[in-house]
């Protein structure tokens, strides 16, 4: 299936996680992939191994992505999907949040992802696609949350007021919300071996299905959103937890 055969896409966070399984369903659909990211060797090795191009790019850095931004204009010309999904997590309670945990989390997944939004619509084609990579914590409320849940809440309430202003060019935004999903995330929260499988097990518990999601499985939804299948879908938000926010 090369449903995406022709189009350019541009993928934040591709080097690892979701974004990785993402850019390889959007490779393997036919369209022609750049990944981005901090840490350079990283994505040298996973843009070879997927076939894609590298770009390396501080998502948290409004700068880095006016200078990403430029790059590809120059390089590649417009582009037809954008999936902003480059995110950090960081967990604690309200009463112990500092200033730095809070600016680490804000400035990737808020105003990282809607500055690359801004500085990229300029470069959309007419009818491209956007997808933001939120989270069903977006619409639930666990303790420790507060600083991500908020940020993908704000997320959402950027995707649906995107969706109307570019909806006259026939751009259309969109947000996929997975839940627990077997990435790296989790291992770079500090957890040790014990910690982790304890955290696993109590996720797993809280969802009806049983089982942790895939990033193979978001990537599928992303690249819907980015296909001809979905082609009267703006402004929508799809909850991908097994059931967890029920």
């Amino acid at each position: 299936m090369e449903d995406l055969k022709g189009k350019i896409a541009l993928v934040t966070g591709g080097n690892s996680g979701i974004g990785y399984a993402t850019a390889k369903e959007l490779t393997a659909q036919g369209a022609k992939v750049i990944i981005t990211g901090r840490r350079k060797e990283a994505v040298e090795k996973a843009a070879a191994d997927l076939g894609a191009i590298g770009l390396i790019a501080d998502q948290g850095q409004v700068s880095a992505i006016e200078a990403l931004a430029s790059q590809v204009g120059e390089k590649y010309g417009k582009i037809d999907i954008l999936f902003i999904n480059a995110g950090v997590l960081e967990m604690g309670m309200i009463e112990n949040a500092t200033e730095k945990a809070f600016d680490n989390v804000m400035d990737v997944n808020f105003k990282g992802a809607y500055f690359t939004l801004s500085k990229f619509i300029p470069l959309l084609n007419d009818g491209a696609s956007v997808v933001f990579l939120s989270s069903n914590t977006a619409s639930m409320n666990g303790a420790n949350s507060s600083i991500y849940s908020s940020g993908k809440a704000a997320l959402n309430a950027v995707m649906k007021i995107a969706a109307v202003e570019l909806a006259p060019r026939k751009i259309r935004v969109n947000s996929v919300s997975p839940g627990p999903t077997e990435t790296e995330i989790l291992n770079k929260v500090g957890f040790d071996e014990t910690q982790l499988k304890e955290v696993k097990e109590w996720i797993v518990g809280r969802v009806p299905l049983k089982k942790m999601g895939s990033a193979g499985d978001v990537g599928k939804m992303v690249a819907y959103f980015c296909g001809e299948a979905s082609s009267f879908i703006t402004g929508a938000e799809i909850i991908m937890d097994g059931g967890m926010s029920l």
